[in-house]
């Protein structure tokens, strides 16, 4: 199983038992201990007050897949199934006159964990049919934490709370969503819910699109100003367009869960530095990207409903999830700058909108303002003695967060930086590379047929298509060959592009034999299994569509290709040492894609007559290979 390179955990949640007296979310996800973050979305469950799911129907239906899970998380030392527990209503469940109370409220109510590494490593005969029973722990103190108590009861291993918790069952299942639904329809049907990965699987095929971005409100610091006591802090988070418009259902708390308009944080209890660690997904169309932000607003909850309601927000902060440049926000942590004034400007975007949103570099290295509050324009403040953290992690296959790469994929916007761009493309990182393969190789097609009158990128196009399989062979991305192969297949449509790739070829080869240096030929070689694949295919479809025109021009072409090839394993140059080497070794896999485009008998006659004598030259003359010639001359039979 773990040669599989996508993994999915199905989970089964048959009952919940635990007294709250409320109704409750109940959020699960995939947990690492080690590295004390969760690893999945979470799969949201809302649990009544009776005891049973707030959707009746979603009863004895509570279904959920974990997926995209690779080789990577398998080969974890840890993994956990958790379930955080919020009870939504009173502050304080002692009270017990409701109509004076504030209803609503989220307050922290308890977790369940249980170690199912075995499980997912298959260790463990995963049935099903068995029940496991998952022990709640209920959130005691004040002083404390959902994610503490979280990480305490993994490392203490205490025992079950008086019989309450979770019933589960579970199955690892082999595949990624698509494979699952057609290999287990008893169990993945349109009614299980699929919860993805906090970032991509190991192999992003051509037509996952995704557009998914994480943000986490990590931890805040407020102050207690003019109040006797520390506030009682809720975070009001939504998404908004550049006028301030706030965009419906934008926001989802958790896979299964409707997406909404507003998301309200947990409340704990007279705390100066609360810590939520609550992880929710916006999801937006791109085009609308540029022009939106999150808005925070902060405001302090009372438990009694008349004091509730003359509260108004203490503080705002906000941040665009696309820089100036067309970037998306870097992963990671990000400090907002706090503002603080009248609550009305507060949600006037066209005054906040204005302001920094993130605290600068210099006060996150050691300088800061003083304790107090800097005034500005529009009526608002920002405020040094409040502090607010969040992440981000976008997980898009259309976003990119290197400014690089978005010049080669948006070229057309500025053609004048195309040359630049090409150039660049070298120089980014290979695992930003790989998540937008098919958009990359896109590009770079659509600027070969839209300047197929022209040489003037056709070698700047090769060297960066060269670039992407020499990746691809890497053995980090090795298993995006899969992906690479479904490209070629499935959306692969330049009609043109054999010309340019054969041309630009044979020019490398013939530099080569000529005792010139050529320094893109070695890596060109390497590659040269994918390049005839490209143009095998490139030509396919131009034959297709014009009913098999310039069939002979291709095949002159072809065959002056060869006897450049053939050139080069009878070169006596001393530079061509290494580059017959690398022909000996990859030239066999090109024959396969070859025959089908190509008069057999004649690929024959040059494999034989031509390119086995170079191959004897440099096997007997040149190198004392442990390689017999009968064994070379099998390689290359049609």
């Amino acid at each position: 199983m773990a040669s599989s390179p996508t993994h999915s955990l199905y989970v089964f949640v048959r009952n919940f038992v635990c007294r709250i007296g409320e109704d409750s979310e109940l959020f699960m996800a995939l947990y690492d201990p080690q590295k004390q973050s969760i690893i999945s979305e979470n799969y949201l469950v809302r649990w009544g007050s009776g005891g049973l799911p707030k959707e009746i129907d979603m009863l004895n239906n509570l279904k959920v897949v974990f997926t995209d899970l690779g080789n990577k998380d398998l080969n974890r030392d840890k993994i956990y199934l958790i379930c955080q527990i919020v009870r939504v209503g009173r502050m304080d469940l002692k009270d017990t006159n409701q109509k004076k109370c504030t209803l609503g409220l989220r307050r922290p109510f308890g977790v369940a964990v249980m170690d199912i590494t075995d499980i997912v490593k298959c260790k463990t005969e995963s049935d099903e049919e068995k029940q496991h029973f998952i022990p709640f722990h209920p959130f005691m103190a004040e002083n404390d934490f959902l994610h503490c108590l979280l990480n305490r009861v993994i490392s203490t291993k205490t025992g079950d709370e008086k019989g309450q918790g979770l019933w589960v069952t579970m199955k690892m299942l082999v595949g990624d969503v698509s494979q699952i639904r057609k290999d287990y329809p008893h169990l993945v049907d349109r009614n299980t819910v699929v919860a993805r990965k906090l970032g991509f699987p190991e192999i992003i095929m051509p037509g996952d699109v995704r557009n998914d971005i994480y943000i986490t409100v990590q931890y805040g610091d407020f102050d207690k100003y003019n109040k006797t006591t520390q506030k009682n802090v809720e975070v009001i988070m939504c998404v908004c367009s550049d006028d301030g418009k706030i965009l419906p259902n934008a926001i989802c708390l958790g896979a299964g869960d409707k997406p909404v308009s507003e998301y309200r944080s947990v409340i704990y209890y007279q705390f100066k530095q609360p810590r939520w660690i609550e992880t929710i997904k916006v999801a937006i169309p791109m085009e609308e990207m540029q022009r939106i932000h999150l808005r925070f607003m902060f405001r302090h909850r009372s438990s009694q409903e008349s004091k509730d309601k003359s509260e108004k927000n203490f503080a705002m902060a906000f941040v665009r999830l696309m820089k100036d440049d067309g970037t998306t926000l870097q992963d990671g942590t990000h400090e907002l700058l706090v503002y603080k004034g009248d609550s009305k400007k507060m949600e006037e975007a066209n005054i906040y909108t204005k302001l920094l949103s993130t605290r600068p570099a210099s006060e996150l290295k050691g300088y800061t303002l003083s304790r107090s509050n800097t005034t500005l324009g529009g009526g608002l403040s920002s405020s040094s003695r409040d502090t607010f953290v969040i992440s981000t992690l976008v997980c898009s296959t259309k976003l990119t967060q290197n400014v690089g790469l978005l010049g080669l994929l948006k070229w057309r916007t500025k053609p004048e930086l195309l040359q630049e761009n090409l150039e660049k493309l070298k120089i980014v990182d290979g695992e930003e590379v790989v998540k937008f393969l098919q958009d990359t190789l896109d590009a770079l097609f659509n600027i070969m047929m839209e300047h197929s009158d022209t040489e003037k990128y056709d070698i700047l196009v090769f060297d960066a298509l060269i670039y992407i399989i020499g990746l691809i062979a890497d053995r980090k991305f090795q298993h995006f060959n899969a992906v690479l192969e479904a490209y070629i297949k499935q959306h692969f449509s330049a009609t043109l592009a054999y010309k340019k790739l054969m041309t630009v070829l044979k020019n490398y080869l013939d530099i080569c034999c000529e005792g010139k240096q050529c320094e893109p030929i070695l890596r060109t070689l390497k590659a040269l299994e994918y390049i005839f694949k490209f143009i095998v295919r490139s030509r396919s479809l131009f034959a297709q569509l014009y009913e098999e025109k310039e069939q002979v021009e291709f095949e002159e072409s072809l065959k002056r290709l060869f006897e450049s090839i053939n050139n080069l394993m009878k070169s006596q140059q001393v530079t061509t040492i290494l580059l017959q080497v690398a022909s000996l070794k990859y030239l066999p896999s090109v024959l396969h894609d070859v025959v089908t485009v190509f008069d057999v008998k004649l690929l024959r006659v040059l494999a034989f007559d031509d390119i086995a004598q170079g191959l004897k030259l440099v096997c007997t003359e040149r190198f004392e290979l442990n390689v017999g010639y009968s064994q070379i001359l099998r390689v290359w039979v049609i």
